[in-house]
Formats: C-alpha cells, structure tokens, sequence
C-alpha cells in the first residue's frame, strides 16, 4: 500500500490511512506501506536547500547533504504512520531507505534503484508486523543517503513489491482510479477498471499525471499489478474499486482507445533555411542531448529555396529558452536562417493497445479535430498513440472532441 502526500497532509488523515491499513491486517494479509512525504514538506524542505533556511548554504540537488534534508519529510510521516498504528493495536515499525536497505546509484537528487534484499522485510512481516516504509529514499553502497527524483514514492512502492513478490501494489492517491481523460475538462469521462502497462506509461509520459512513468516502467518490467485507488474510501470497501493496471494479456476485451491525454507543457521551436545535408540534424540535436535537452515531437520539410529544409520539434516549457539559446549558438557553424520559438501550444494524444489491429483510428481523430475547426501543427506516433500539436486555446475543445469521436463517454 502507498500513499502519497495529499493522503496522508496532516494527523487526521493519516489516521484514516491507519484504519485502511488496519482494514487489510484484519482480512488476514501481510502489509507493507510506503509513505511519501505531508503535502507541500517536500517543496519547503527544498527551499530551505535553495537559501531560504538560515541554516543552508544553497546545496545542490546533486549534493548529498541535499539528500539528506529533503529525504527527511517521508521520515517524520513513517514514524507517525507506525505511531498510530500501534495506537490502535496494530503491530508495526518504521523503515527508512538505509535499514532494509534500499540500494542505488550515486545519482544524489535522481537516484535509481538497483536492488532491495527482502529478508528484513520479509522477517518483520512473518512476525506480523506491518512494515511502514519511507518512499523516495535510498542508500548507496557507501551508506550515503539518497533521493529517487519525481515520483519517487510510488517507484519505491512498485520495487518493494517486486522484492518481496506482493500481490498486488496499491497506489492510493486523491482520485479514485485512471479515468478515460482529465474529468475536470471533459464530465463524461469514465473510470477504466483495468488498463494495460504500455497504456498507462503512454498516457503517464503524455500528461496523466496519475502515475509516474519510472513506477510503471518498474512495475512492467517486474509484472507487479498496480492498482490505483482513492484513499478516502471506508477501510474494508477497496474490492471492485480503482484501476488494476496490468499486462495487456489480462484485459479480455480491448478497446481501440482507453484515453485522452494532453499536456500545456509542450513549447515548439521552429528552424528555417537549414541546409538540406546530412549531419545537420545530428549536430542539432547533440547538442541538444549534450545539454540534457529533452526534445519529443519532430518534423522536417523541405524549404522554398534549393538545398534548404525547415525544421519544428518540441520541448518542454522549462527548457525553451536553453534550448534557443543552444540552437542559436550553433547558427553560424549550421547556416539556417532564424529559429523562432511558440510556447502558446499543447499536446494532445489518444492512447490504445487496440490501436495495433485496427485501421481507421488517424482518420477519425483528424476528421474530429477538422470538425472542430482544430489545426494540426506537428503529429508523432508510437504503435499504441498519436500525438498532435495544436494551438493551447483549442486544448479543451479537442480534448472534448476527442473523447466524444472514440465513445469513451459511452464505457
């Protein structure tokens, strides 16, 4: 069971945490938690890491004294858990990332695991303790403390599942399952019982924000079910609630799109007049990479004039303007004519395994997005998705459009 930090944002909350997982002790399962950090410490304790604490001297996210500190708030909220659960007779302990231990890279600030021996854990549960286990924290091999990055709770819940062969991982979160789009934009939007891991990393790395893609990526990989579901659910009623994210075997009927994702946080960058050779587009976007520079979507075409093609691909908002800065420094060793960025624009995305077997599904979402008077910018597709750019304005619009053109408001 995890829990993330609007769960378990203050002591009343986390007592009814504690009566969930009290609910799972009395069915006769061994449990073990993992906890993230109360709503907003995080952020504060990185704060004080930027300067704003007396006692701080700036760290840097890949210091490992920055570990240290930011680490500290999923410690306070394991030793309150376990506190309350021995309050209400329920046999537990704390474990923080150095005690079972949880082993990673040296990576300070964006660590990923390598390995978690089970035996401690394992013995504590036979003992029928609930193990109450901080997220978002690790250990080196050297015994420096370490943080996971985003999303570093529920990838430290899906690894301790697969290290101590759990049936099941529950992410408990403030919704209450994986829902066929944003239903703060479209009201039709229905909850899918189950969803494949290749859907739900598509619909995670394109704007879902129900789960990480690291924790799917692990969970995948290890084939460790995930369920999804609300935290504020009365203890004894999770059966047939949330979503099972699972292996695309396990779904008897497939749907040719499970969902409509979208992200505002897509900035396209626009090259024209580069030289039509070969070796532009590798010099581009190495520096690029050099720079850590995530670049998505791509397009080129060629130019008016000889010799010459225009180029368009997309980043993120929070690199734009680096990303600018690095093209134009190469314009002089490249030769293109101007680079122009837009940050006005979205990406919006359908997502489905039946997408592999069935022809037709382009068609419908350019004639639903054509209907609405949506223009298309740049498109990108995977073998289970098809992205497109468009302006932000229409977001909702196409979001809506979308949704409606697939049936999703019909499941």
């Amino acid at each position: 069971m995890k829990f993330g930090g609007t769960s378990v944002a203050d002591l009343e909350r986390i007592r009814r945490v504690a009566r969930l997982v009290a609910a799972e002790v009395a069915d006769g399962r061994k449990v073990a938690v993992v906890v993230s950090a109360m709503a907003g410490k995080t952020n504060e304790l990185v704060a004080w890491t930027d300067g704003a604490g007396e006692a701080s001297q700036g760290l840097s996210s890949s210091d490992d004294e920055y570990d240290t500190v930011v680490a500290s708030g999923e410690q306070v909220t394991a030793g309150l858990l376990a506190m309350t659960l021995r309050n209400i007779g329920v046999s537990a302990r704390s474990w923080l990332g150095w005690q079972i231990p949880i082993l990673t890279d040296e990576a300070h600030g964006r660590a990923r695991i390598e390995e978690i021996p089970p035996e401690n854990l394992i013995g504590a549960m036979d003992r029928g303790e609930v193990a109450v286990i901080a997220g978002f924290q690790g250990v080196t091999k050297g015994g420096r403390m370490t943080t996971l990055g985003r999303g570093g709770s529920d990838t430290t819940a899906v690894a301790i599942a697969a290290a101590i062969k759990a049936d099941r991982c529950d992410i408990y979160t403030d919704v209450d399952g994986v829902y066929t789009t944003d239903p703060r934009i479209e009201a039709k939007a229905r909850r899918l019982a189950q969803i494949s891991y290749e859907e739900m990393l598509e619909m995670a790395s394109l704007g879902a924000k129900v789960l990480h893609t690291r924790s799917v990526e692990m969970a995948m990989a290890h084939g460790v079910p995930v369920r999804v579901l609300s935290s504020f659910i009365e203890p004894g009623q999770s059966e047939g609630r949330g979503t099972m994210v699972c292996d695309e075997e396990e779904i008897v009927e497939k749907r040719i799109v499970s969902g409509v994702a979208y992200s505002r946080d897509e900035a396209k960058i626009s090259l024209f007049g580069l030289p039509d050779h070969p070796g532009v587009s590798s010099e581009i976007f190495g520096r690029l990479a050099d720079a850590n520079v995530n670049v998505d979507m791509i397009v080129q075409s060629h130019a008016r004039s000889e010799g010459a093609a225009n180029m368009e691909f997309t980043v993120g908002k929070r690199d734009a303007q680096r990303a600018v800065d690095i093209v134009r420094s190469a314009q002089s060793s490249i030769g293109f004519d101007d680079v122009v960025l837009d940050e006005d624009v979205a990406k919006v995305s359908v997502i489905g395994v039946g997408m592999r077997s069935h022809a037709g599904v382009a068609k419908t979402m350019f004639g639903a997005l054509a209907e609405k008077g949506v223009n298309i910018q740049v498109i990108s597709t995977s073998e289970i998705k098809i992205s497109v750019l468009i302006d932000a304005a229409y977001t909702e619009l196409a979001v809506r459009a979308l949704h409606a053109a697939y049936g999703l408001d019909r499941l």
